[in-house]
């Protein structure tokens, strides 16, 4: 198959969001590791119109549980068997599964929120997909019950009774037993039996309330773009964009609030980082090459709450976290990371810019 050559912008314009501040387990220049639920979903047309969904959500890690802390889907429908607070397991020991009635005309879509802990460091991330939909379901058959009563018996005739003869040896039998007129010996007909049990078709159920769309970082639905994650360190403010091998070729220039440039440079198989000393009031906006920076997709450093006193902010006695080269993989072991905030990475393909939501 001839593949079309890679615009250097379709690919950021598909980015629907970005994972968002991760942190390593080691302090050592290693790629951090991308935690995200996979998300995929399936489903058919009812008689109704409404479509039957069947959602798969798995964990990307291996050794760490999750949890799900949100829940959105645009038809506002309950999802049997995904609920916030549902613990997420570890990729070797299962996943989640659950059933949906989307109705008909809206969006079979689903918006999942979770959340990681490796150590004191709290990681999330959001996810959307769209399920994929096939035709009609298969009819339900409803199987015939046997019959519930046994077949009504007659009982003998009082003239058929046999009577017993007297004789010496049992006198007690002297008198043959007068027929029953009970009506367990009497011929009845089965009493009625309840009716046989159907399988109704699954309708939509009532809305239920359901939180607000998450509007957390998002894993990129495309296979070709650039994972990016944002490090919020308490000496530096790290970016890094993790390129897969069939991902764009292109630059994303961030100015500071000081007009300091720096050029993160997407390639395709690998992965590349900008960095920034941390102070008081640091902000960094994203760009393309020759275009002016809006003010409004800035994204200002926030010193992590357990910073060692005197540590960031610009402060000279405190520690300072290399800028640059291998070390800076100690910027993602060290860090604490701004993860609740839901700061997006996202790029817009009608303005041509990249730009950061909170």
């Amino acid at each position: 198959m001839i593949r079309p050559k890679l615009s250097p912008r379709r690919p950021l314009a598909l980015i629907g969001a970005t994972l968002v501040g991760l942190a390593a387990a080691t302090a050592v220049a290693a790629p951090a590791s991308a935690h995200h639920s996979i998300v995929s979903g399936t489903g058919c047309k009812l008689e109704s119109g409404d479509y039957e969904v069947q959602w798969t959500v798995q964990n990307s890690e291996r050794d760490i549980a999750g949890k799900i802390t949100e829940v959105w889907t645009p038809s506002a429908t309950e999802i049997v068997g995904i609920a916030v607070g549902t613990d997420l397991p570890k990729a070797p020991d299962g996943e989640l599964k659950g059933q949906q009635v989307v109705k008909a005309g809206e969006k079979a879509e689903l918006k999942i929120s979770a959340e990681w802990w490796r150590g004191d460091r709290r990681i999330t991330n959001t996810v959307t997909q769209t399920a994929v939909l096939s035709g009609d379901c298969a009819p339900t058959s409803t199987p015939t019950p046997e019959p519930s009563s046994p077949e009504p018996t007659q009982s003998p005739e009082p003239s058929q009774s046999p009577e017993v003869t007297p004789s010496p040896s049992t006198p007690e039998e002297t008198t043959s037993p007068e027929p029953s007129t009970s009506p367990s010996e009497e011929p009845s007909s089965p009493a009625p039996s309840s009716p046989a049990p159907t399988t109704p078709a699954p309708t939509s159920p009532a809305p239920t309330p359901q939180p607000s769309e998450p509007t957390g970082p998002l894993v990129p639905e495309e296979p070709n773009a650039p994972v990016f994650e944002i490090i919020f360190a308490c000496d530096a403010l790290a970016v890094t964009a993790d390129n897969p091998a069939d991902g764009v070729t292109a630059t994303i220039v961030f100015t500071t609030d000081k007009g300091t440039t720096k050029e993160l440079k997407l390639v395709p198989g690998k992965k590349t980082e900008v960095v920034f000393e941390a102070y008081e009031g640091l902000t960094v906006t994203p760009s393309f090459p020759g275009e002016k920076p809006n003010p409004a997709d800035a994204v200002a450093w926030e010193k992590p709450a357990d910073c060692a006193p005197g540590a960031g902010g610009g402060n000279e006695d405190g520690p300072t976290l290399p800028l640059t080269g291998a070390a800076t993989g100690a910027i993602v072991a060290g860090a604490a990371v701004l993860l609740a905030a839901g700061v997006a990475l996202f790029v817009v393909a009608r303005r041509r810019k990249v730009r950061f939501t909170a």
